[in-house]
């Protein structure tokens, strides 16, 4: 490879770090200070923080992406929305109420309503039940038409969407709609992915999950347990990659790791933040 440099950038070459593979004996690389593993791995903590229920910071787009042989997926987003919900009315935000009455909106195509089946409304938790609005579409783009004119209503708490497989419709320019319009109006959108690859997308935290073994009932070790989920967090702009289970525990969001039992009244999140000791920043910011 030539590189042409003008005479007017001979300065600015000067102060440059030239690389091993473009040294010659009439350059001299610059002395450079070198990143220990400590460094490197303070260095990606104070970047990447570590995701758990109750974040006031989460992001407006989300992606599930689960199987439609079980409810996981539409499970763990009602966890995620009931979770931003509460949080919201314990912060200061001004759009947030102390009890927040706004619709909740469910928009499904008709593929996901044939694998997955429509919500049941005694099924749904108590404070949601009189609130949803939901939407069979019957087509990706008119999926995607009504998820776009949702996120525009601000008089909406969340919106819950539902797309089986990957679409030609769900193109990165059609999420790019999604997430600003999301941003914009700050409307929250859980948008559940059945049976579906991963593609390019913009949204800002992506999750791949399936159901999980419930804990055994408190009082009666043959009543079905509260749901739980096995979650990965493979994407998200502000927070590290990782797996977590996730379980409803009387209407709250709680996150343990797979190791063992976690002490009663305690949320234990795991250790299981992917390390950086031995990669490069940009390696790992390609994870």
């Amino acid at each position: 490879m030539t590189v042409s440099v003008c005479s007017s950038g001979a300065k600015a070459l000067q102060d440059f770090p030239v690389p091993d593979c473009f040294q010659s004996s009439g350059v001299e690389r610059a002395a450079m200070p070198r990143l220990s593993a400590r460094d490197i791995a303070a260095l990606s903590k104070a970047r990447e923080g570590r995701w758990r229920p109750g974040l006031s910071d989460q992001p407006l787009h989300s992606e599930i992406f689960s199987s439609s042989s079980d409810a996981g997926g539409a499970g763990l987003a009602l966890a995620l929305a009931r979770d931003a919900l509460q949080t919201a009315v314990k912060t200061a935000n001004p759009l947030a109420h102390a009890e927040d009455r706004r619709q909740v909106l469910w928009v499904q195509d008709k593929g996901a309503a044939q694998r997955s089946g429509r919500p049941y409304r005694h099924g749904l938790p108590t404070e949601l039940r009189d609130r949803l609005i939901h939407v069979q579409a019957a087509s990706p783009e008119d999926t995607l038409f009504a998820l776009e004119e949702g996120l525009r209503c601000r008089d909406l708490a969340c919106v819950i969407g539902e797309i089986s497989g990957n679409p030609r419709a769900l193109d990165f320019t059609a999420s790019r709609r999604l997430s600003l319009a999301a941003e914009k109006h700050d409307v929250a959108l859980w948008l559940v992915r059945l049976d579906a690859g991963a593609e390019l997308s913009s949204a800002r935290m992506r999750w791949r999950v399936s159901s999980a073994p419930s804990a055994p009932a408190r009082w009666n070790a043959a009543a079905p347990g509260t749901p739980a989920w096995k979650a990965e967090l493979f994407r998200a702009r502000s927070h590290a990659p990782g797996e977590w289970i996730l379980n409803n525990d009387n209407g709250h969001l709680r996150a343990r790791r797979t190791g063992g039992p976690v002490a009663a009244g305690t949320q234990d999140i795991g250790d299981l933040v992917r390390p950086t000791v031995g990669r490069s920043l940009a390696a790992f910011a390609r994870m």
